[in-house]
């Protein structure tokens, strides 16, 4: 399973928010470039990037810091935020950006989602934020009635890469993720998942691991990463790809449980 840094952009800061409130806007960073190279130094195998300008104004903001990260760094990332119209995901794809997150057209222009999932295939991700099961857009500061589950089943048939579900009530709480809204989306889909939200240590991770059979197969981790809660380095060593329990018996290696 790998483990994703996340690294969120406000006025080209790296912060965490809590519960996605931007007046709760902790700044750890202020070159999130060096953020990034820190993270692959440390073995991240993708970055999460997140424009948090860009998801509540609609367009992206922090290009300059996005490109910046994109041009230093030598594992792809996916980078999300404000992404809401064809130019803007071509845009990052021109930087060499991997994936493209798309979130509130999602719900607001599926026929896009299609097109994007036509045009760009295996490189749309679907993020959807869920606030009591139901879908938050634009920054997460409206709430729709569709369902996160719903929204999966659609995204999914329209050509979607992956879904990345943040239980937003858990973002930056360090309160562990909400396992059983992750059961019954792996349930419903049969497109990757990565585990978003709520990630506090490796008992966590460790936790999500146990759904890899199911479909999740990442998980982003943010804020317990620069509090210290959560080691980069051992979290890979415990649940990311060469763990232990990965390397074949044969080889003369133990196994731990």
């Amino acid at each position: 399973m790998e483990v994703i840094p996340a690294i969120d952009l406000l006025s080209g800061r790296c912060v965490r928010l809590y519960q996605g409130d931007y007046q709760q806007a902790e700044v750890f960073n202020d070159n999130p470039v060096e953020v990034a190279k820190q993270w692959v130094e440390q073995g991240a195998t993708r970055l999460h990037v997140v424009d948090l300008d860009g998801a509540k104004t609609g367009k992206i903001v922090n290009f300059a810091a996005i490109e910046a990260i994109a041009s230093v760094v030598s594992v792809p990332i996916q980078v999300g935020g404000g992404l809401r119209d064809h130019a803007s995901v071509q845009q990052l794809f021109n930087l060499g950006v991997r994936w493209a997150i798309l979130g509130t057209i999602a719900v607001e222009q599926p026929q896009l989602v299609q097109q994007l999932c036509q045009e760009f295939p295996g490189q749309i991700i679907i993020g959807i934020d869920a606030r009591n099961g139901q879908v938050a857009t634009r920054g997460w500061l409206e709430t729709s009635s569709v369902l996160a589950t719903q929204l999966a089943v659609q995204m999914q048939e329209l050509g979607a890469a992956a879904i990345i579900y943040t239980d937003i009530q858990r973002d930056g709480t360090l309160s562990g993720p909400n396992m059983e809204a992750l059961r019954s989306l792996v349930a419903t889909v049969s497109v990757p998942v990565i585990a978003s939200g709520g990630v506090s240590s490796v008992t966590d991770l460790l936790s999500l691991l146990a759904l890899e059979p199911q479909g999740v197969t990442g998980a982003i981790v943010g804020r317990a990463l620069y509090t210290g809660d959560i080691s980069l380095r051992e979290a890979l060593r415990g649940v990311g790809p060469g763990r232990i329990q990965d390397i074949p018996p044969n080889l003369g290696f133990s196994t731990f449980a």
